[in-house]
């Protein structure tokens, strides 16, 4: 039996608590002006067709390994065989700030980051794609992409039609709950506020990743909210942290605690959900009834970047459905191409069979129908929105 991964639990937490993050605070502090980078000028020539390699820069343990050989991931080395072209993976983001900080004064002084493909969070990506600072990708290179993408994660706000960035894989941040220790279900956000569940609920304290299910428990159209639905929202969340009916606001470290019973209801993302439900089958996940967040971690190709059509190539390599499938069967996350499913559906080895049954990796068309993408947060709106939500999280 395939050994279950416990690689990913933290990746997701990695989230520096002031939000608008160091890398921001060095553009928009300071009087330092962010640079941005009109269409004309983000591209260098391209060296793909006479230099075949190019560098994928991605999170920690977010691809599938051979088990026998670690060091080795079998979908890459597909595409190399396939392609001809060697890629320099490395996994050197840990947190999507910390790496906006890394690149920055490369990208705002118009200069080679030295990498062709990046992997940060949606909320993270806005903020490129508003700077100018990722290229607009050829989806006539692509036809995988076009024809495979899941139309529900198509056509978020900060980048219609998906022209400057496509999903590597994708999640939900739903509700989880022991169901043994709390003897009963929860089908809505407003059951955790519920008198049972005082002290025993914890939410996740970055914005960008509470913000929207909460909201969605008040009944607002995510797609076009407001400052009032913010404010009604923040509103709510400080009476509910004066009467102590939130024992916490947390990273991933909700896992022991809703383990354990301590926590008997929490915000959580699917993909932690998987892991410890092999362990435990008490704990359950919910897209509840008024609806959830669907999140990506999506794949860029930087201004400058040298091998920009091999780029290009690799990602529309990931989006073969039988690559695909290899890919979601070793991390678990949401898949971003629904026709892997069948895939594995197909194969005869029982746990990959199974694994095409799982919601929390090929959602339900019932819960398809509750899955929101939130309008991101810009530029404008972040700062004060953050302090607000930091001073009812405590950071």
């Amino acid at each position: 039996m395939r050994e279950k991964p416990v690689k990913h639990l933290s990746r997701r937490s990695l989230l520096r608590a002031t939000v608008a993050g160091a890398g921001a605070a060095a553009l928009a502090g300071c009087g330092v002006p962010a640079a941005y980078i009109a269409p004309g000028d983000r591209a260098a020539k391209d060296r793909s067709a006479t230099d075949r390699r190019l560098s994928f820069a991605n999170w920690p343990l977010y691809i599938d390994t051979d088990e026998k050989h670690p060091g080795r991931r079998p979908t890459l080395e597909a595409f190399e065989k396939r392609s001809g072209v060697s890629v320099k993976y490395t996994e050197e983001i840990n947190d999507n700030d910390e790496f906006f900080g890394k690149i920055s004064p490369a990208l705002m002084n118009h200069q080679d980051t030295g990498r062709d493909l990046i992997v940060v969070s949606d909320w993270m990506c806005a903020r490129y794609v508003r700077l100018g600072w990722v290229q607009e990708m050829d989806r006539a290179a692509q036809p995988n992409v076009a024809r495979n993408l899941d139309p529900l994660l198509r056509k978020p706000s900060f980048d219609p039609g998906r022209k400057h960035s496509v999903p590597w894989q994708s999640g939900i941040t739903g509700i989880a709950y022991h169901r043994k220790k709390l003897g009963r279900e929860i089908r809505s956000t407003a059951e955790l506020w519920k008198d049972d569940l005082r002290g025993r609920v914890t939410l996740l304290s970055g914005m960008d990743e509470a913000f929207t299910l909460l909201m969605l428990g008040d009944g607002v159209d995510v797609t076009r909210w407001t400052a009032d639905d913010f404010h009604r929202m923040t509103d709510r969340l400080r009476r509910l942290v004066a009467k102590r009916h939130i024992r916490r606001f947390t990273g991933n470290d909700y896992i022991k605690e809703l383990s354990s019973g301590d926590v008997l209801a929490c915000q959580a993302y699917s993909g932690d959900i998987i892991q410890l439900q092999a362990d435990n089958p008490d704990i359950a996940f919910v897209v509840p009834e008024e609806g959830a967040e669907l999140w990506a971690e999506s794949l860029m190709i930087p201004d400058l970047a040298r091998h920009k059509a091999s780029a290009e190539q690799l990602i529309d390599h990931y989006y073969r459905p039988e690559v695909a499938a290899e890919l979601a069967a070793s991390v678990n996350y949401v898949c971003p191409v629904p026709a892997a499913r069948e895939v594995l559906a197909s194969s005869k080895d029982k746990e990959l069979a199974e694994l095409a049954e799982n919601p929390l990796v090929f959602p339900t068309d019932d819960m398809r129908k509750r899955l929101a993408t939130a309008r991101d947060i810009t530029a404008r709106e972040r700062p004060g929105f953050a302090k607000e939500w930091n001073e009812i999280v405590g950071l």
